[in-house]
């Protein structure tokens, strides 16, 4: 009785869990979208593949905490207009974590628009 119990709380554990291979892929499918999103969107530079690297990081670390404290997707039509906004907002407190990503306010809305297309057309999650 006491082994059922600790197998399903593995089992409910590993359901939340990402592997290795997932969060690489997931880091990537983001810098990638980032990418696209910075080469169509005014006010939006990343210097560097690092930084870009990096970014994706950030994004993925900040969209995962949002998520799991407040419950609110971040993905720019995941949640519609309060997705959009925690979408451009994490977007724009990037800038103040990564060096070499400069984005404003307006390249932030705009770069969440672009992302939350990208997404809509891309498989997968990009945020």
């Amino acid at each position: 009785m006491e082994n059922n119990n600790r197998n399903r709380e593995r089992e409910n554990n590993t359901d939340n869990d990402f592997s290795i291979g997932e969060i690489l892929l997931r880091v990537i499918i983001t810098a990638i979208v980032v990418a696209i999103a910075a080469f169509f969107t005014p006010g939006f530079t990343i210097d560097g593949l690092w930084s870009l690297l990096l970014a994706a990081v950030i994004i993925g670390v900040l969209d995962y905490l949002i998520q799991k404290f407040t419950g609110v997707d971040a993905t720019p039509f995941g949640r519609g207009f309060t997705g959009f906004l925690v979408s451009a907002i994490i977007l724009y407190v990037t800038k103040f974590i990564v060096p070499g990503f400069s984005i404003s306010m307006w390249g932030a809305i705009i770069g969440a628009l672009v992302i939350g297309i990208i997404d809509a057309v891309m498989p997968g999650r990009a945020m």
